[in-house]
């Protein structure tokens, strides 16, 4: 059975959640997520020094609506007093922080911030102790195994986090020179569940339901974290829970995903506007139509559709003539 996930003073529905993915992760894609059952949505990467500095684009991303709770907030710099005041300025918004410290991304790491933190456990502890008495919210922090695979430190990292008041962690088991190359080591989640008392979360390389529940029974972590495999498919929520249930999973029929497709892009239209919308719905609309007969000629001909009027008409014609 699907289990519940309490992170500090907030009790999840069950352990399925949505991971913060930056350019991806808006208020459309986490409302679709939820349906499907996620208990946690998070927003994409916040810079805390666009938040003090009262920069306009980083609080859009905090935009969400009554139905997007419980809502986590990612927050991501190298200062700790920016990090605290961030957690300050964002309370109102959600209902969980959550620190990264494991993006790999060059240009987030070139900042200090990201998995560039992993190089500096003292500068960790600052930012924790000070994020933790800034906010009464739950605090989280999202790590990798360390800077090098044959120089972890996410044990040192993870002792620091709970001593200085985290109320979980989720490790994606990779270094930061791996970028997402290779095979994450779920074994180091295991490890991490083993020598701390705070709920651990896992994530990486979760592609489909099977694998939700293969890190699950493998780790014994308290949680999961879907990133990837939500991309097109927020229905790996749905058919985890359904195995967790006891239930044979039912995947999407073609009218479903045509179904949520349109949904998400009129979502997307109402947040964004239509010319937005209508250009940041190409790449998901790709992942939407993946492993589908003519996908490739679907995802060419979107590509260049710049009407939503159009585009709709092209999503009927393709998920309208697709086989289940």
């Amino acid at each position: 059975m699907p289990k519940r996930l309490t992170i500090g003073s907030l009790t999840l529905h069950n352990n399925l959640l949505l991971a913060p993915m930056a350019g991806i992760t808006n208020l459309p894609m986490r409302l679709l997520a939820r349906e499907c059952g996620a208990s946690l949505c998070f927003t994409e990467m916040v810079s805390v020094n666009g938040l003090v500095r009262d920069g306009k684009k980083s609080f859009d991303l905090l935009k969400g609506s009554p139905d997007d709770r419980p809502l986590g907030i990612q927050l991501f710099g190298d200062n700790p007093q920016f990090l605290a005041e961030g957690a300050r300025l964002v309370e109102g918004y959600g209902d969980l922080v959550d620190i990264n410290m494991g993006c790999p991304v060059r240009k987030v790491v070139n900042t200090g911030a990201g998995s560039a933190l992993l190089r500096e456990p003292e500068r960790v502890r600052a930012i924790i102790k000070g994020v933790r008495r800034a906010t009464s919210l739950p605090l989280t922090i999202k790590i990798r195994i360390g800077w090098q695979a044959d120089e972890p430190n996410f044990l040192e990292i993870a002792r620091i986090a709970e001593a200085e008041g985290c109320d979980a962690i989720t490790l994606h088991p990779r270094s930061q020179a791996q970028m997402f190359d290779g095979d994450a080591d779920w074994s180091k989640i295991a490890e991490l569940k083993q020598s701390v008392n705070i709920p651990v979360i896992g994530s990486g390389d979760l592609f489909s339901a099977v694998d939700i529940i293969a890190m699950l029974e493998q780790t014994g972590c308290d949680g999961v974290m879907v990133a990837r495999g939500a991309l097109g498919y927020p229905w790996i929520f749905r058919e985890a829970l359904e195995i967790l249930a006891g239930r044979e999973p039912q995947p999407p029929t073609p009218a479903e995903k045509l179904a949520t497709a349109l949904r998400h892009l009129e979502l997307f239209v109402d947040l964004a506007g239509e010319r937005p919308a209508v250009q940041e719905m190409r790449k998901h609309l790709s992942w939407y139509s993946r492993g589908l007969p003519g996908a490739t000629r679907f995802r060419t001909m979107i590509n260049i559709i710049e009407e939503r009027e159009t585009l709709i008409q092209a999503l009927h014609d393709f998920f309208g003539n697709t086989e289940s």
